[in-house]
């Protein structure tokens, strides 16, 4: 790691962990939220948060299958289709410069999910790409683990 960026910001690096940990109190399901930064992480790029979501959402009780089939998620049959709207919102919401970055609309969103879960939403894939580009910018690396 080039730059130990808690270790130079303590303060600021505490309290985004602070409202990281507030998703634990979201109406949304923490394995649907798992699956949604896992998918944001594999876009960034960043390997860190891929091997965090990962364990995160084996945690949840995801299965092995549905995570080896994340990076193909539309073609999959694994994933429902209230799944699939918050992976495509979790994709538009970290491609916003891409032109050809489709995703739900607001009428699309709105039979799976309530108003409250769709902020809940919009603020995991925000922090999501808040960390992975931490992580990544500063290289962070996840630890080898036994197989």
């Amino acid at each position: 790691m080039a730059l130990d960026y808690h270790r130079i910001k303590p303060e600021l690096i505490t309290r985004f962990r602070e409202m990281t940990a507030e998703f634990e109190y979201f109406t949304l399901d923490g394995k649907l939220r798992a699956l949604v930064e896992l998918r944001v992480s594999q876009i960034n790029g960043c390997v860190y948060c891929v091997d965090l979501h990962s364990r995160e959402a084996r945690s949840h009780g995801e299965a092995q299958q549905r995570l080896d089939t994340l990076a193909v998620w539309r073609e999959s049959p694994f994933f429902d289709p209230r799944e699939k709207c918050a992976l495509a919102w979790a994709e538009r919401l970290t491609r916003m410069a891409d032109p050809q970055a489709g995703g739900p609309s607001w009428d699309e969103l709105r039979p799976h999910f309530s108003e409250q879960e769709i902020v809940e939403l919009g603020l995991a894939v925000a922090l999501a790409n808040f960390w992975n580009r931490m992580a990544a910018g500063f290289g962070r690396m996840p630890p080898l683990r036994d197989a």
